[in-house]
Protein backbone atom coordinates (compact mmCIF):
# COMPACT_ATOMS: atom_id res chain seq x y z
CA UNK A 1 0.00 0.00 0.00
CA UNK A 2 1.31 3.43 -0.97
CA UNK A 3 0.77 6.70 0.93
CA UNK A 4 1.61 10.31 0.17
CA UNK A 5 2.77 12.88 2.71
CA UNK A 6 2.42 16.63 2.31
CA UNK A 7 5.11 18.48 4.24
CA UNK A 8 7.12 21.67 4.50
CA UNK A 9 10.58 22.37 5.88
CA UNK A 10 13.17 24.99 6.73
CA UNK A 11 16.00 24.17 4.35
CA UNK A 12 18.54 26.09 6.38
CA UNK A 13 18.77 23.13 8.76
CA UNK A 14 19.56 20.56 6.06
CA UNK A 15 22.01 19.73 3.30
CA UNK A 16 19.18 19.49 0.78
CA UNK A 17 16.39 16.98 0.38
CA UNK A 18 18.40 13.99 -0.80
CA UNK A 19 20.09 11.65 1.65
CA UNK A 20 23.81 12.42 2.07
CA UNK A 21 26.57 10.10 3.35
CA UNK A 22 27.90 12.53 5.98
CA UNK A 23 25.32 15.32 6.28
CA UNK A 24 21.77 15.64 7.54
CA UNK A 25 19.07 15.77 4.85
CA UNK A 26 15.30 16.09 4.88
CA UNK A 27 14.89 12.65 3.30
CA UNK A 28 17.06 10.98 5.92
CA UNK A 29 15.27 12.70 8.81
CA UNK A 30 11.85 11.76 7.46
CA UNK A 31 12.87 8.16 6.75
CA UNK A 32 14.25 7.69 10.25
CA UNK A 33 11.07 9.10 11.82
CA UNK A 34 8.81 6.93 9.64
CA UNK A 35 10.87 3.81 10.28
CA UNK A 36 10.56 4.37 14.02
CA UNK A 37 6.78 4.74 13.91
CA UNK A 38 6.13 1.93 11.43
CA UNK A 39 8.76 -0.36 12.99
CA UNK A 40 10.18 -1.14 9.58
CA UNK A 41 12.75 0.42 7.25
CA UNK A 42 10.72 2.91 5.22
CA UNK A 43 12.34 4.56 2.18
CA UNK A 44 10.79 7.84 1.07
CA UNK A 45 10.63 9.25 -2.46
CA UNK A 46 10.21 13.00 -2.78
CA UNK A 47 8.69 15.08 -5.55
CA UNK A 48 12.08 16.67 -6.17
CA UNK A 49 15.51 17.41 -4.77
CA UNK A 50 15.90 20.84 -3.23
CA UNK A 51 19.49 21.98 -2.73
CA UNK A 52 21.22 22.83 0.53
CA UNK A 53 19.51 25.79 2.20
CA UNK A 54 16.46 25.84 -0.09
CA UNK A 55 13.09 25.78 1.71
CA UNK A 56 9.85 24.00 0.84
CA UNK A 57 6.45 25.46 1.59
CA UNK A 58 4.97 22.42 -0.11
CA UNK A 59 6.70 19.10 -0.72
CA UNK A 60 5.09 15.74 -1.40
CA UNK A 61 6.69 12.37 -0.77
CA UNK A 62 5.53 8.79 -0.97
CA UNK A 63 6.28 5.66 1.03
CA UNK A 64 5.07 2.06 0.97
CA UNK A 65 3.56 -0.10 3.69
CA UNK A 66 4.16 -3.84 3.30
CA UNK A 67 2.69 -5.53 6.38
CA UNK A 68 -0.01 -5.31 9.04
CA UNK A 69 2.43 -4.20 11.74
CA UNK A 70 3.38 -1.13 9.72
CA UNK A 71 -0.24 -0.51 8.74
CA UNK A 72 -1.53 -0.33 12.31
CA UNK A 73 -0.16 3.17 13.17
CA UNK A 74 -1.78 4.51 10.00
CA UNK A 75 -5.28 3.56 11.13
CA UNK A 76 -5.35 6.74 13.22
CA UNK A 77 -3.99 9.40 10.82
CA UNK A 78 -4.12 12.25 13.34
CA UNK A 79 -2.16 10.35 15.95
CA UNK A 80 0.28 9.19 13.26
CA UNK A 81 0.96 12.78 12.15
CA UNK A 82 1.46 13.94 15.74
CA UNK A 83 4.05 11.22 16.29
CA UNK A 84 5.76 11.83 12.95
CA UNK A 85 6.05 15.56 13.62
CA UNK A 86 7.45 14.93 17.08
CA UNK A 87 10.18 12.68 15.69
CA UNK A 88 10.97 14.86 12.65
CA UNK A 89 12.16 17.87 14.65
CA UNK A 90 11.24 21.55 14.61
CA UNK A 91 12.39 22.20 11.02
CA UNK A 92 9.95 19.78 9.35
CA UNK A 93 6.16 19.97 9.44
CA UNK A 94 4.09 17.09 8.02
CA UNK A 95 0.55 18.32 7.45
CA UNK A 96 -1.29 15.49 5.77
CA UNK A 97 -1.36 11.75 5.08
CA UNK A 98 -2.99 11.08 1.70
CA UNK A 99 -4.43 7.87 0.29
CA UNK A 100 -3.28 7.19 -3.29
CA UNK A 101 -3.28 4.26 -5.68
CA UNK A 102 -0.38 1.83 -5.50
CA UNK A 103 1.23 3.13 -8.72
CA UNK A 104 1.17 6.78 -7.68
CA UNK A 105 4.60 8.40 -7.76
CA UNK A 106 5.53 11.63 -5.97
CA UNK A 107 8.18 12.57 -8.50
CA UNK A 108 7.02 11.26 -11.87
CA UNK A 109 3.31 12.04 -11.51
CA UNK A 110 3.74 15.73 -10.67
CA UNK A 111 2.33 17.82 -13.52
CA UNK A 112 3.83 21.13 -12.38
CA UNK A 113 6.06 22.66 -9.74
CA UNK A 114 6.17 26.28 -8.61
CA UNK A 115 9.13 28.07 -7.01
CA UNK A 116 9.29 31.54 -5.49
CA UNK A 117 12.37 33.69 -4.85
CA UNK A 118 12.07 36.58 -2.37
CA UNK A 119 14.05 39.83 -2.55
CA UNK A 120 14.13 42.73 -0.07
CA UNK A 121 15.36 46.27 -0.62
CA UNK A 122 15.94 47.03 3.05
CA UNK A 123 18.07 45.04 5.43
CA UNK A 124 15.83 43.07 7.78
CA UNK A 125 16.98 40.82 10.62
CA UNK A 126 13.59 39.08 10.49
CA UNK A 127 13.69 38.16 6.80
CA UNK A 128 17.37 37.38 6.32
CA UNK A 129 16.82 33.60 6.55
CA UNK A 130 14.10 33.58 3.89
CA UNK A 131 15.07 36.30 1.42
CA UNK A 132 17.97 37.95 -0.40
CA UNK A 133 18.74 41.59 0.29
CA UNK A 134 19.48 43.67 -2.80
CA UNK A 135 21.58 46.72 -1.84
CA UNK A 136 20.47 48.55 -5.00
CA UNK A 137 17.08 49.04 -6.71
CA UNK A 138 16.06 46.65 -9.50
CA UNK A 139 14.00 47.48 -12.59
CA UNK A 140 11.07 45.10 -12.17
CA UNK A 141 9.52 46.00 -15.55
CA UNK A 142 12.74 45.12 -17.35
CA UNK A 143 13.00 41.85 -15.43
CA UNK A 144 9.41 40.97 -16.31
CA UNK A 145 10.03 41.65 -20.00
CA UNK A 146 12.97 39.25 -19.86
CA UNK A 147 11.07 36.70 -17.77
CA UNK A 148 8.42 36.40 -20.49
CA UNK A 149 11.10 34.93 -22.73
CA UNK A 150 11.32 31.95 -20.38
CA UNK A 151 7.79 30.89 -21.38
CA UNK A 152 8.95 30.78 -25.01
CA UNK A 153 12.02 28.69 -24.17
CA UNK A 154 12.40 24.92 -24.16
CA UNK A 155 16.15 24.33 -23.77
CA UNK A 156 17.47 25.63 -20.42
CA UNK A 157 21.09 24.50 -20.77
CA UNK A 158 22.31 28.02 -19.98
CA UNK A 159 20.78 27.71 -16.51
CA UNK A 160 21.70 24.07 -15.85
CA UNK A 161 24.31 23.05 -13.32
CA UNK A 162 27.47 21.92 -15.08
CA UNK A 163 28.25 18.19 -15.09
CA UNK A 164 24.83 17.26 -13.67
CA UNK A 165 23.29 13.83 -14.27
CA UNK A 166 20.19 15.23 -16.00
CA UNK A 167 19.36 13.37 -19.22
CA UNK A 168 17.70 16.40 -20.83
CA UNK A 169 17.66 20.15 -20.29
CA UNK A 170 14.22 20.55 -21.85
CA UNK A 171 11.58 22.14 -19.61
CA UNK A 172 8.22 23.79 -20.26
CA UNK A 173 7.72 27.00 -18.28
CA UNK A 174 4.07 27.95 -17.84
CA UNK A 175 4.61 31.24 -15.97
CA UNK A 176 7.49 33.44 -14.88
CA UNK A 177 7.00 36.89 -13.40
CA UNK A 178 8.02 39.38 -10.72
CA UNK A 179 5.62 41.24 -8.45
CA UNK A 180 5.72 43.33 -5.30
CA UNK A 181 6.10 41.38 -2.08
CA UNK A 182 3.90 42.66 0.75
CA UNK A 183 5.34 41.00 3.84
CA UNK A 184 4.19 41.31 7.44
CA UNK A 185 7.18 43.47 8.42
CA UNK A 186 6.47 46.18 5.86
CA UNK A 187 9.88 45.71 4.25
CA UNK A 188 9.82 46.71 0.57
CA UNK A 189 10.55 43.79 -1.70
CA UNK A 190 9.65 41.75 -4.75
CA UNK A 191 9.10 38.06 -5.42
CA UNK A 192 9.78 35.98 -8.51
CA UNK A 193 7.33 33.15 -9.32
CA UNK A 194 8.09 30.45 -11.85
CA UNK A 195 6.02 27.36 -12.72
CA UNK A 196 7.16 24.54 -14.99
CA UNK A 197 6.63 20.86 -15.64
CA UNK A 198 10.14 20.17 -14.32
CA UNK A 199 13.26 22.03 -13.20
CA UNK A 200 16.95 21.38 -13.64
CA UNK A 201 19.31 21.34 -10.69
CA UNK A 202 20.16 24.94 -9.68
CA UNK A 203 18.01 26.26 -12.57
CA UNK A 204 15.84 28.74 -10.67
CA UNK A 205 18.74 30.36 -8.80
CA UNK A 206 20.65 30.74 -12.08
CA UNK A 207 17.60 32.24 -13.81
CA UNK A 208 17.09 34.72 -10.95
CA UNK A 209 20.78 35.64 -10.94
CA UNK A 210 20.61 36.46 -14.65
CA UNK A 211 17.34 38.38 -14.29
CA UNK A 212 18.90 40.44 -11.50
CA UNK A 213 21.58 41.49 -14.01
CA UNK A 214 18.72 42.64 -16.25
CA UNK A 215 17.23 44.55 -13.31
CA UNK A 216 20.58 46.25 -12.72
CA UNK A 217 20.69 47.38 -16.34
CA UNK A 218 23.69 45.22 -17.21
CA UNK A 219 21.75 42.97 -19.61
CA UNK A 220 18.84 43.82 -21.93
CA UNK A 221 15.88 41.56 -22.59
CA UNK A 222 17.39 40.68 -25.96
CA UNK A 223 20.70 40.01 -24.24
CA UNK A 224 18.84 37.66 -21.94
CA UNK A 225 17.44 35.86 -24.98
CA UNK A 226 20.94 35.63 -26.47
CA UNK A 227 22.22 34.01 -23.26
CA UNK A 228 19.50 31.37 -23.51
CA UNK A 229 20.31 30.69 -27.17
CA UNK A 230 24.01 30.23 -26.40
CA UNK A 231 23.19 27.14 -24.29
CA UNK A 232 26.24 27.87 -22.16
CA UNK A 233 26.06 28.08 -18.34
CA UNK A 234 29.13 30.32 -18.26
CA UNK A 235 27.28 33.00 -20.22
CA UNK A 236 24.49 33.34 -17.64
CA UNK A 237 24.50 35.14 -14.31
CA UNK A 238 25.68 33.88 -10.96
CA UNK A 239 23.65 31.42 -8.91
CA UNK A 240 21.72 33.30 -6.22
CA UNK A 241 21.89 32.45 -2.48
CA UNK A 242 19.62 29.51 -1.55
CA UNK A 243 17.85 30.84 1.55
CA UNK A 244 15.49 33.06 -0.51
CA UNK A 245 14.21 30.18 -2.64
CA UNK A 246 11.07 28.20 -1.80
CA UNK A 247 9.52 25.19 -3.46
CA UNK A 248 6.06 26.68 -3.25
CA UNK A 249 3.57 24.28 -4.81
CA UNK A 250 3.28 20.95 -6.66
CA UNK A 251 0.30 19.72 -8.66
CA UNK A 252 -0.93 16.16 -9.23
CA UNK A 253 -3.89 14.98 -11.34
CA UNK A 254 -5.32 12.98 -8.43
CA UNK A 255 -4.73 15.43 -5.54
CA UNK A 256 -7.08 18.40 -5.24
CA UNK A 257 -5.81 20.75 -2.53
Amino acid sequence: MRKFLRLSYDGGAFHGWQRQPNDTSVQQTLEEALSTILRSDTPVTGAGRTDTGVHARTMYAHFDVHNDTAMKPLLDPQRFLIGLNRLSGHEISVQKLIDVHDDAHARFDATSRTYKYFVTFEKSPFLRSCSWHSPTPLDMDAMNNAALILTETSDFTSFAKLHSDSKTNICKVAEAHWEEWHNEYGVPGIVFTITADRFLRNMVRAVVGTLVEVGRGKITAEGFRDIINLKDRCSAGTSMPPQALFLWDIKYPYINE
